[in-house]
């Protein structure tokens, strides 16, 4: 029977050891040497086949009311845009509400400069909107606002 005179069976080197895979979550070179301190107004993904949704979240402005009804009223006339069919009107509308809704959500009101853009882009589009109820309830609550 031959014997193994060989004592040094260990035949990793310090660039094999860096190299091992380690357990998830340990951090090691197998995984990148990811390390996050800490993330702000952003979103991230780590790895193959990501899928990230960065959503901002419902701004703690608080409203008055009025902005709180004209909000809603813009919510659903937009719904109801998306419906019709496609004008210069309609387009120029539907822009205007976005960029009142960002707005408002953003800083609780909206300017009475937005608030005169948003009555006339209104009465530029009254003729593809003037049978939906969300288009009359937007010109109350703006009417309201602007005080007319």
């Amino acid at each position: 029977m031959a014997e193994n005179t060989d004592t040094n069976t260990d035949t990793n080197t310090d660039a094999d050891a860096e190299n091992e895979e380690e357990p998830a979550g340990a951090g090691g070179r197998a995984y990148g040497d990811i390390r996050i301190g800490s993330v702000r107004g952003g979103a991230v993904g780590i790895g193959d086949h990501n899928y990230i949704v960065n959503v901002r979240a419902e701004s703690s402005v608080a409203r008055d009311p009025a902005y709180e009804r004209l909000l809603e009223a813009i919510r659903q006339l937009g719904a109801d845009l998306a419906r019709l069919v496609e004008s210069p009107e309609v387009s120029a509308l539907a822009d205007e509400l976005s960029e009142a809704e960002d707005e408002i959500r953003r800083t609780g009101a909206a300017a009475p400069g937005r608030l005169a853009r948003l009555r006339a882009v209104l009465q530029d589009a009254s003729a593809s909107i003037g049978m939906l109820a969300s288009g009359v309830a937007l010109g109350q609550a703006v009417g309201a606002l602007l005080g007319g």
